[in-house]
């Protein structure tokens, strides 16, 4: 059986799983299968809370897509992860540390339950991304789009559109993910700028698809425009599953503030054992 706690932030739903006394192991194979929406629990991510490793930090964090890939960086999940571990009493601080593939995670708690993550500094240079060629810019044409290309962690690519409509979120999407310019695939994100305070989103992520939020999608488009000079320090985002702030000043490290809501608690028998 696999105990778990099912939760969201902003749509963007998880389940999380307790794995401090380090008896938890799931193949790629069970990953999908508790990720399946009609014969599992079904969720865009599975976080795992992990024993620390390194000295000054409460966990391991460490996160899947539902395809049971295992990726860097997941902003939303963050902040779900912070509210897990202090409700469940596996840590006193309403600030917690955490060490994740990408690095050290700082998250608060605030006072009304929304939790504010601070997402590290987002990363240009083309071999971190990692995108395949050598010299840096702040927008690259691939596929015949232009676009920005940085990390958060993990890869975004982040094409301004004047409208949703004219753009074919899963084609284009997929289309740019399965590109040679993004040598490990990539999140998409395609923004609306409103104005300099707000801008509506949209991404398609790798190993998942569409979600109704990606926090660390959040952090890259409000970095991208203001790299083009798009935007301003603090920045609403506005997403299909709710809205994102987003704060940074260039040169800085990126924070992200939102929501983190329990939905369930339960209990679940792997298929594979029923074979």
């Amino acid at each position: 059986m696999v105990y778990f706690t099912k939760m969201q932030g902003l749509g963007n739903d998880f389940i999380v799983i307790d794995n401090t006394q380090g008896n938890v192991c799931l193949s790629s194979e069970e990953i999908r299968d508790l990720a399946d929406r009609h014969f599992g629990v079904g969720f865009d991510q599975l976080l795992m809370v992990e024993p620390a490793i390194s000295a000054g930090v409460d966990f391991q964090y460490t996160i899947f897509n539902s395809d049971g890939s295992e990726v860097s960086q997941c902003g939303n999940g963050a902040r779900c992860f912070a509210r897990y571990v202090y409700e469940k009493d596996l840590v006193k601080s309403k600030k917690i540390t955490v060490e994740t593939r990408s690095g050290i995670m700082h998250l608060e708690i605030n006072r009304d339950n929304t939790v504010k993550v601070n997402m590290g500094a987002p990363i240009f240079n083309p071999i971190e991304v990692p995108i395949s060629v050598q010299e840096l810019a702040k927008e690259y044409i691939v596929e015949g789009f232009s676009m920005g290309a940085l990390s958060m962690g993990n890869p975004h690519a982040i094409i301004v559109v004047d409208s949703f409509n004219d753009n074919d979120v899963e084609g284009i999407g997929t289309k740019i993910q399965n590109a040679d310019f993004f040598p490990e695939s990539v999140n998409v994100g395609f923004m609306i700028v409103t104005n300099r305070t707000e801008i509506n989103l949209r991404v398609y992520e790798r190993g998942v698809g569409e979600t109704l939020a990606c926090g660390s999608g959040a952090a890259a488009a409000v970095v991208h425009g203001q790299q083009m000079g798009l935007l301003d320090d603090t920045v609403t985002v506005h997403l299909t599953g709710g809205d994102a702030l987003i704060e940074h000043q260039l040169g800085s490290d990126v924070f992200l503030s939102g929501p983190a809501e329990f939905v369930f608690e339960g209990a679940i028998k792997l298929r594979s054992d029923n074979f």
